[in-house]
């Protein structure tokens, strides 16, 4: 037996082992009482089933090409000549189908299962870029909302007008990370902005981060590498935010990384969310070997903010999205702003890996 098939039939294996505690957990209604295990259990069955669907396929395939193997021996000339040309097309089909899977091993991404946190910051142009922070946010949202997936403000610092410095949210659901992964980088807008008197055409940036949310099993904080100081939070937000110490700055020592979290009345809360950024943060340095700093990773995502540093461009006046990238633009800037990514996510996806 190859290697290739060998290790597809250990997946396969593994699959068909999922998959059966995946029928007791509904047969002993266990979901109810087990909701953790449950879900442990659909992320391994839904990052095994392309493995062991393409095992399934790939045994067909072999086993077809055994058997017209055994007909080109046929003492029948007609039925030779025949096995030969299929014999043919099924090596051809072999060869296609080994290259898929080697794809498939290449292309497995050990974030596939996991859920967001993902940074959206104002970049070049001051106030027109702290109101397209929050075009992109409530863009983002509308995504979300049409994916049926679940999100949660973890931090934000508003600017008025419906803008904001930064917004920073968790998203939870099936394959966030999948499209997700795609918004990484510098988004330039170019429009003629509210504040501006003589039509002229602005351009501005925003910069979006996209990390991996992880849980306290994946990484370690210790207690004393963590500073944890209270303060007064301010801007929108309530009366409270001028009168309690309910703000959270929690600064990881051997790193350097500082987070920052006021959006809750609760100090508590705020402390929780902090710690979810952190360690996303921190996940994401521990898996760059080649990098000393986060810092490296995060300018390798959003650069410095520049206007020249992009992966694509908004412009209202053309009713156009540019995707650098794939040199891709989609008329109809409106619904993508409402939230209709999927086309050009997807194309991201098929060309982009």
């Amino acid at each position: 037996m190859s290697t290739l098939l060998k290790t597809l039939e250990n997946f396969n294996i593994k699959f068909e082992r999922i998959k059966e505690d995946l029928n007791k957990c509904f047969s002993n209604v266990c979901l109810n009482h087990n909701n953790i295990k449950y879900k442990e259990l659909t992320k391994e069955y839904l990052e095994l089933r392309p493995f062991a669907e393409k095992y399934i396929q790939y045994c067909k395939l072999l086993k077809d090409k055994a058997n017209t193997e055994e007909l080109k021996l046929s003492d029948d000339n007609d039925i030779k000549k025949i096995a030969t040309i299929e014999y043919e097309e099924l090596l051809n089909q072999q060869l296609k189908i080994e290259q898929e899977i080697k794809k498939l091993f290449i292309n497995t991404d050990t974030n596939i299962n996991k859920n967001v946190i993902v940074e959206i910051r104002a970049g070049t142009g001051g106030l027109e870029a702290s109101l397209f922070v929050g075009d992109l946010y409530r863009m983002y949202i509308k995504f979300i909302e049409r994916n049926k997936w679940k999100y949660e403000v973890l931090t934000s610092v508003s600017t008025g007008l419906g803008g904001y410095k930064e917004v920073i949210f968790e998203v939870k659901g099936h394959n966030v990370w999948k499209f997700f992964k795609f918004e990484k980088g510098v988004h330039r807008v170019q429009r003629i902005p509210l504040t501006e008197a003589t039509g002229r055409v602005h351009t501005s940036t925003v910069t979006v981060a996209v990390l991996p949310e992880v849980q306290n099993i994946d990484i370690e904080i210790k207690t004393e590498d963590i500073r944890i100081d209270t303060y007064r939070a301010s801007g929108a937000g309530g009366q409270h935010v001028n009168k309690t110490d309910s703000a959270i700055r929690i600064t990881h020592i051997p790193t350097g990384l500082v987070v920052t979290c006021q959006d809750e009345r609760s100090q508590i809360k705020n402390k929780s969310k902090a710690l979810k950024i952190l360690l996303s943060k921190l996940y994401a340095k521990q898996n760059l070997d080649t990098e000393q700093k986060l810092s490296h990773e995060r300018k390798q995502q959003i650069g410095a903010g520049n206007r020249a540093e992009k992966i694509r461009t908004y412009n209202f006046a053309q009713n156009r999205v540019t995707d650098h990238r794939l040199k891709y633009t989609i008329y109809g800037i409106e619904d993508i702003m409402d939230g209709n990514l999927s086309k050009l996510i997807n194309k991201l996806i098929q060309n982009v890996q």
